[in-house]
């Protein structure tokens, strides 16, 4: 099989994060997602920004949704965008790989062999997966959808100067609800086979 690479944005609560990584498992291949943030914060000589677990678990996860790598001023911010542009170029160059969020389908929209997923599901699904998967409570969930949801495209239209769900930068969007976890991993997974194999 080609060389190929696979970025996937999501919403929060569409379960986009699992599905990247049984995606990952089905086709053999490295996923990254958390471990860039590592990476940069590495380069950089920053702490990842971390939350005590005695603190409400809600805030802890939409505090790290929101803010990988903490509140920073503007040139910092464009700083770490550009060693997280760097390390994703690289990941890319060196291997198959699926990479979530980060910008990475603008980062790599010109790469060869690169399919950019948008993973969605309707607003009562990801009620249910923040509730149900996540512990949250209903109160908890509509605040972190809203949240994370806004920090997301807010953080897209800065670097990418589009929406993560923009359909003229989009290979495929996917409504997550269709086929579940599982079943959506192995419809991806055919599909990629399909187009590199």
């Amino acid at each position: 099989m080609k060389k190929y690479v696979i970025t996937i944005a999501r919403q929060f609560g569409s379960l986009g994060r699992p599905i990247a990584r049984g995606l990952a498992d089905q086709l053999g291949i490295e996923y990254y997602d958390r471990d860039i943030v590592e990476e940069v914060a590495h380069k950089l000589n920053l702490p990842v920004s971390t939350i005590s677990e005695s603190e409400e678990k809600a805030r802890s996860l939409f505090f790290n949704m929101k803010y990988p790598l903490g509140t920073a001023t503007t040139p910092t911010q464009d700083k770490i965008f550009s060693v997280q542009q760097e390390i994703i170029l690289n990941l890319a160059e060196k291997e198959s790989c699926i990479i979530v969020g980060r910008c990475s389908d603008y980062i790599l929209e010109k790469t060869k062999n690169h399919i950019s997923i948008f993973i969605y599901a309707p607003y009562e699904a990801r009620m249910d997966n923040c509730i149900n998967r996540l512990h949250l409570s209903k109160q908890e969930a509509e605040k972190m959808i809203a949240a994370v949801d806004k920090a997301r495209n807010s953080y897209h239209l800065r670097y990418a100067h589009y929406l993560p769900y923009d359909i003229n930068h989009k290979d495929l969007l996917i409504n997550s609800s269709l086929l579940g976890v599982e079943g959506t991993a192995k419809y991806l997974a055919q599909l990629v086979r399909n187009n590199f194999e």
